[in-house]
């Protein structure tokens, strides 16, 4: 019999308190979940929305453990925690979702790599290297061809940690770190799919969306959902996605993200053990949103229904270039007065170019609809500074 959390004195700890865990503290307070995050940020946006919060590193395993030491049961809103001490809470009874083993694989794009290999699913071809002297070697060799992706195997996140390298010019973007080298797919489109998954073993996945990214940051910019793709390629990606949810045995959410080349061949790009930016529309779009779906995977519920209630596009609202301070944001009102736009505000006071501060979701039963009206809310609202 599952323990019941509903207006019960039973702990969730979310180790992570940033934009994902406030979404997912939204609702946490609708079903009287009794809270409790972890974040070394004072002024975290999840500070305000649960029963306790607590300031500390999530990478020291003696702040995680003692932190993780009375919940219930202990979740994720970003991966790079200290895994170990989690795996020392598992062992002493307390239910840890994502798996910490599973965590471990996840946090090394390496292993990850390695994993789908070993599971034979569709991904590039990659090597692993030390760093910039061994990746010259193999370059020299006729190992490594132009043009390649270099990913640091740890700490990557929000396109921090990726270099692309066109042509020996951009060389000197190399980075010295452990991390794997990968060919460049010639990419036609971006998709993610959000697979979800309880402890009874019931998995259902969202419609995938489709992903363009910021030139620069290497950030998601608009998404479209659902995706405009083929019903062959979106029923392959789920297909896809519930294989890797039970492979890495991951209660909660997966986000995974794909590649697909102008064969209509789709290559697993990375994956995510938690809340997503690729699911933040289905607030707005589907029965159930992605949060409520993790909330339901983690605590061993009825997983909700993924069904679509209406098309929708999204774009991110990042920090303005050229803009550093106090958050001011500009074009706010107009965008308000239009029916289907939804503005999410993330609670951070200080900006700086490319922070994720927000994102807002356009609804639309025409998706083109959609995009155009979020295509007009980029070009309106404008995250600055005083």
């Amino acid at each position: 019999m599952n323990p019941t959390f509903f207006s019960t004195p039973l702990k969730l700890g979310i180790l992570g308190g940033g934009q994902l865990g406030k979404m997912l503290l939204q609702c946490t307070r609708n079903w009287d979940v009794y809270t409790k995050v972890l974040d070394p940020d004072a002024e975290a946006p999840s500070r305000i929305a649960c029963n306790e919060f607590v300031q500390g590193s999530l990478q020291d395993f003696d702040t995680v453990y003692q932190f993780g030491k009375d919940c219930t049961v202990l979740t994720i809103e970003i991966e790079h925690v200290n895994a170990e001490a989690l795996k020392q809470l598992k062992a002493e009874g307390v239910i840890v979702h994502p798996d910490p083993e599973a965590l471990c694989t996840i946090q090394d794009k390496g292993l990850q790599k390695m994993f789908f290999r070993f599971h034979e699913l569709p991904t590039s071809d990659f090597a692993l290297y030390d760093g910039i002297a061994s990746i010259q070697h193999a370059i020299q060799n006729g190992l490594i061809r132009y043009p390649f992706v270099q990913k640091t195997r740890t700490a990557g996140y929000d396109g921090k940690g990726v270099s692309i390298i066109k042509s020996e010019a951009d060389l000197p973007k190399l980075m010295e770190m452990p991390s794997l080298v990968e060919d460049c797919v010639d990419v036609k489109t971006e998709i993610a799919v959000i697979a979800s998954r309880n402890a009874q073993g019931q998995v259902v996945c969202f419609d995938p969306v489709s992903m363009d990214f910021h030139e620069d940051a290497n950030l998601l910019d608009l998404l479209l959902y659902p995706a405009p793709i083929e019903k062959e390629l979106t029923e392959k990606a789920k297909h896809i996605a519930i294989q890797l949810i039970e492979k890495l045995n991951i209660c909660g959410v997966l986000a995974v993200e794909f590649l697909i080349n102008h064969q209509d061949d789709i290559y697993i790009n990375e994956v995510a053990p938690r809340p997503h930016n690729s699911g933040h529309q289905t607030i707005e779009s589907t029965v159930t949103s992605q949060y409520e779906q993790h909330i339901r995977g983690v605590l061993n519920l009825p997983l909700g229904s993924t069904a679509v209630k209406i098309p929708s596009a999204m774009v991110n609202l990042l920090g303005a270039e050229g803009f550093t301070g106090d958050v001011n944001y500009v074009g706010i009102e107009q965008c308000l007065e239009h029916e289907g736009v939804y503005v999410h505000i993330y609670g951070k006071k200080k900006t700086k170019p490319f922070r994720k501060m927000g994102h807002v979701t356009v609804t639309n039963i025409s998706l083109d609809e959609a995009k155009n009206k979020a295509q007009w809310v980029k070009q309106t609202l404008q995250v600055q500074s005083l």
